[in-house]
């Protein structure tokens, strides 16, 4: 069995400097409905993912296993999505119900920092928020990704005013409380969020949601693909891009990410 680089950790665990290429990896083997993708970009891996970094990738498919498949995916497809690890290598295997067709219009390193951030915006403002046309709705955390996905959105479907700061909430509504608060900060913002919400409004604590799984198997890729896709495509939205790295550098890109003084995506692009 072929190998193949991947970003390793030395011992499994700690810090920017311990993250090393390692040549050493087998060549991932797709399973029924998966298929094997060549990559083309990444996203740092949550904490109970598989040793090898990276959730998120852009590439092109270069074998699909026999079985089931959906939406036809077939070798030769541009797709990008979401993994539970691995993505940080030159090959990642993933079921193809993960993966979204990639528009030409979208660059390879913006197809790598879309997933992630956008539906988790998307999740948050439509299925814990219940947002809707007319309501007002604050981001804190203005410049993280999932805020920049989050604030695009609630201005393209129905917020024409966006406020992502708690100390001037109640000063630019001119005293008027709003419906939902977004707070991924929490603590500091807790008391101040409460004087700035509307009775019967709704403060989503992000820090706090209580895990990945949905009850009843929701596709939320289903609504990124119609709410988001066609507006990457056509220019109305974007992904925010810190600074792209090459994959060499992955010592320098994660102390970067460490430093908490960026805005918008981090991406890496395998060579």
């Amino acid at each position: 069995m072929s190998a193949l680089r991947v970003q390793d950790i030395k011992d499994g665990k700690g810090p920017a400097s311990s993250l090393f290429m390692s040549s050493e990896t087998p060549r991932p083997v797709p399973n029924t409905g998966e298929a094997l993708i060549k990559r083309s970009g990444n996203y740092p891996v949550p904490s109970q993912a598989c040793k090898i970094l990276g959730v998120e990738f852009s590439g092109t498919i270069v074998k699909v296993c026999d079985g089931k498949e959906k939406d036809n995916f077939v070798v030769g497809y541009e797709v990008f999505g979401l993994t539970y690890g691995g993505a940080y290598a030159e090959f990642v295997s993933v079921s193809t119900k993960m993966l979204i067709h990639k528009p030409n219009e979208i660059s390879w390193e913006a197809a790598a920092g879309i997933l992630e951030a956008w539906i988790t915006a998307i999740q948050t403002m439509y299925f814990v928020a219940n947002f809707a046309a007319g309501k007002s709705i604050p981001w804190h955390a203005g410049a993280s990704s999932v805020s920049t996905a989050g604030i695009q959105l609630s201005k393209a479907y129905g917020e024409s005013t966006i406020y992502t700061t708690a100390e001037k909430l109640l000063e630019a509504t001119g005293g008027k409380e709003v419906d939902i608060i977004i707070n991924f900060i929490e603590q500091s913002y807790f008391y101040r969020n409460l004087d700035s919400i509307a009775l019967d409004g709704r403060i989503v604590i992000m820090g706090l949601l209580s895990g990945s799984e949905v009850p009843g198997r929701l596709d939320l890729q289903v609504f990124l693909v119609e709410l988001a896709l066609p507006k990457f495509a056509n220019g109305t939205f974007r992904v925010p891009v810190e600074k792209i790295f090459d994959w060499k550098d992955i010592q320098e890109t994660h102390a970067l990410m460490e430093s908490n003084m960026t805005k918008g995506k981090i991406i890496c692009v395998v060579k």
